[in-house]
């Protein structure tokens, strides 16, 4: 019953901005961490960024760090990810996704992921 539905991705230039978010529903997403990872063209899934349950604390992938920014709004059961100074090799398909413990990068160790949303960084 665990529903995650990613939405926001679109065309950007290099050094521009976009908004992901995550809808959320099925289960009680003000109890559990929440994680963004995504998998570009020829890759494997990498590991973004992940938030406490109560939003308290954040964790960022070096290659990420300083330009994205995660966070939550609990009342709305929805995930957000602000990409800004976006590069081509941010080019990728974005997940928003849920596992039942402590936040990971191993991306086998998550237990639901949303459809993915596209995300293209091109001049």
């Amino acid at each position: 019953q665990v529903q995650l539905v990613e939405s926001g991705g679109g065309l950007a230039q290099p050094g521009g901005s976009l908004r992901l978010s995550c809808a959320a529903s099925g289960f009680t997403f003000s109890s559990y961490a929440m994680s963004w990872l995504r998998q570009g063209p020829g890759k494997g899934v990498e590991w973004l960024s992940g938030i406490y349950s109560d939003g308290t604390d954040t964790y960022y992938a070096d290659s990420v760090k300083g330009r994205f920014t995660i966070s939550r709004d609990n009342a709305k059961n929805t995930l957000h990810l602000q990409m800004n100074d976006l590069k081509p090799e941010d080019t990728a398909l974005y997940y928003c996704a849920l596992r039942r413990g402590t936040v990971v990068r191993a991306p086998q160790e998550y237990d639901y992921w949303g459809q993915g949303t596209q995300v293209t960084v091109s001049s």
